[in-house]
């Protein structure tokens, strides 16, 4: 993604505008503020990938009330105060997963969400999708507390093979945020190929490898190529209409993967 943005930020349409990428060392709250303040100064306009927290929210208004647009990527935060959202609509994401799991999931049984934090918008609506259109369209299916996995592998990992010791009768696995990597070894090293319908999101080697192996069902994609010119140009214009009202969302259509069209 920060190539993407990249990229189009040195397009002939933004030919004025240099990208700078930061990296957060963590999610929490108090380095997401301290971040926010460091590198204000030194820019025009931020887009970000952020946790959803009231101490966010309150970095974000200093930060908009310095004349700076702050947009919000992938995952909402700061509704209302933040300039814009861009990324796809979790909600449908959610409820397009559910649609996957309960035409794909071989037979009654519980199912599992699994999210990279509690406080991601995106994932906290996409579990609300998820769950919405399971409890509408598919009572046989049994959706047990959800696991969070902070966005680590290893962690997932050790989930989904308690997951697995504990629940014979897992159906189906949904991975709305990170840690894909983990669930995936986990299925792979118990022999799960084609037993267990998993969802999860974005496709990249280790994706791709497990839709060829049937270890996935299908994953959900981001439109990146679309990503950065979005974000480009809206922050290009909320530069210069820095009174216009433009808090509101800005929503990508959104990729499905399965293994005939990998």
């Amino acid at each position: 993604m920060p190539r993407r943005c990249k990229q189009a930020s040195a397009s002939p349409t933004h030919s004025c505008a240099t990208a700078t990428i930061a990296f957060l060392a963590n999610q929490t709250p108090a380095e997401i503020a301290t971040r926010l303040a460091e590198i204000a100064p030194r820019i025009d306009a931020i887009a970000m990938v952020a946790v959803d927290h009231p101490a966010v929210t309150a970095a974000v208004q200093e930060v908009e009330a310095a004349g700076k647009p702050v947009f919000s990527l992938l995952s909402d935060f700061a509704a209302g105060i933040r300039r814009g959202y861009v990324g796809t609509n979790n909600r449908k994401v959610g409820r397009t997963a559910g649609w996957l799991i309960a035409k794909s999931a071989k037979a009654p049984g519980k199912v599992v969400v699994f999210v990279g934090s509690h406080r991601f918008h995106g994932h906290e609506m996409r579990e609300i999708g998820f769950r919405s259109y399971l409890r509408e369209a598919a009572p046989d299916l049994s959706i047990i507390d959800t696991r969070v996995s902070l966005e680590d592998g290893a962690l997932a990992h050790e989930a989904t093979l308690d997951l697995l010791r504990r629940h014979p009768d897992l159906s189906a696995i949904y991975v709305a945020g990170g840690g894909t990597e983990g669930v995936i070894t986990a299925l792979r090293e118990e022999g799960m190929a084609g037993r267990i319908a998993l969802v999860c999101n974005e496709l990249n080697p280790v994706t791709h490898a497990a839709l060829a192996d049937n270890i996935a069902t299908a994953v959900i994609g981001t439109p990146l190529a679309a990503l950065g010119p979005s974000i480009v140009s809206l922050m290009a214009s909320a530069l210069a209409h820095p009174a216009a009202d433009s808090t509101g969302q800005t929503f990508l259509p959104f990729d499905i993967y399965v293994s005939e069209n990998i």
